[in-house]
């Protein structure tokens, strides 16, 4: 990579069981104008003094307002991250909800439990669909 850092953002593959899968939770983009109604992993940026995380955990907690335990990182092609814009990279993590009940609080408008065998019935952002194809196949839920 030349020039400066890309700046990293993280998400959680929420699923109601780390060892046997069955629904992964999506979220619905309301912001900006170009993503909104797209599909995505919640998570965000990673702030200065954070590690990515605490991020993961601050940021689902202030979207969706759950605690979570995570589960196996789903390493991306391009040094363990996915590219997801130009000047953006993300880091993944099997998660699952330990305490409250996901509420779309702040970026999105709707979340959805897809059913294995459904996890692509979502119009997904374009950068998140190759990491869905990661999910199903470390998880090997959507093989139906």
């Amino acid at each position: 990579m030349t020039g400066s850092q890309p700046t990293l953002v993280v998400a959680a593959a929420l699923v109601d069981d780390l060892d046997a899968p069955t629904v992964l939770l999506s979220a619905r983009r309301r912001t900006p104008a170009s993503l909104a109604g797209r599909w995505e992993f919640p998570g965000g940026k990673v702030e200065p003094g954070e590690t990515p995380e605490e991020a993961l955990h601050r940021e689902l907690r202030e979207e969706l307002g759950v605690a979570v335990g995570l589960g196996d990182e789903v390493p991306g092609p391009e040094d363990g991250v996915w590219r997801i814009t130009p000047t953006h990279v993300l880091r993944l993590w099997l998660a699952e909800v330990v305490s409250g009940v996901p509420a779309p609080l702040v970026e999105h408008d709707e979340l959805r439990w897809l059913p294995a065998g459904q996890w692509f019935d979502v119009p997904w952002l374009d950068a998140d669909v190759p990491i869905v194809t990661a999910v199903v196949a470390l998880t090997s839920a959507d093989a139906a």
